[in-house]
């Protein structure tokens, strides 16, 4: 049985994500760092093992988080697909089992907003929401402000963001902390509008509740059209 332990330590892995975060860091694209990768894993376990999936299913999702940017060794744009086929080629030398493989290239292959994806089974839906949620100035590699893109920006007004799981009530809570001064909520929430609708999409297949909460005010369903 292929763990996260044997991925993370894979020689082609590290070496494939490292290589793949320089490519992107020379267009001026945001960190998809070990840190990001560590991170994005970590919430997909917690999102899956605190609904009730089975253990396995929590560490596929786990393995999937922490896979999902590998595809940015071969482009930015479109990175999830060329990541889940990366990953394909890696899982079977390393004898994943073919449905244990597949979960995972559709989770990768799905989280990527610019592809249109779509939660296609509950390792993707905790991938999109654990991937979306991970927004922080300290992932904006850029110094000068003036040179911000509007992603930059939004990224940089970030303080904090935190991702809670109410197994009980099925509700699922982004709660971020924004910097007024650098951005302001409607404005972040314009920018990334795709990634809150796919993020309550994914909720939705999870059967849970989507919630965005900015600066301590709860936006509601309606906002999250």
């Amino acid at each position: 049985m292929v763990t996260l332990d044997m991925v993370r330590n894979n020689p082609l892995v590290k070496q494939y994500m490292q290589i793949g975060n320089e490519y992107i860091g020379n267009i001026g694209a945001i960190e998809h760092n070990m840190y990001h990768a560590e991170q994005t894993s970590r919430l997909c376990y917690h999102i899956l093992s605190s609904l009730g999936y089975s253990e396995r299913e929590s560490e596929l999702g786990s393995i999937a988080g922490f896979l999902h940017d590998i595809g940015n060794l071969v482009n930015r744009y479109g990175h999830g697909m060329s990541g889940a086929l990366l990953s394909f080629n890696i899982l079977l030398e390393m004898n994943m089992v073919p449905e244990e493989i597949a979960t995972i290239m559709g989770a990768i292959g799905n989280h990527e907003e610019q592809a249109r994806g779509n939660a296609v089974n509950n390792v993707a839906a905790a991938l999109i929401l654990a991937d979306k949620s991970d927004v922080h100035r300290s992932r904006v590699r850029k110094r000068d402000m003036a040179v911000f893109t509007p992603r930059d920006r939004v990224n940089y007004a970030v303080t904090s963001s935190e991702l809670q799981v109410d197994a009980t009530k099925r509700v699922i809570s982004m709660i971020i902390e924004i910097d007024t001064t650098v951005c302001s909520v409607m404005e972040y929430f314009e920018i990334f509008l795709t990634k809150m609708l796919m993020s309550r999409r994914a909720a939705e297949y999870l059967n849970c509740e989507f919630e965005l909460v900015i600066n301590g005010n709860k936006l509601d369903r309606k906002s999250v059209v």
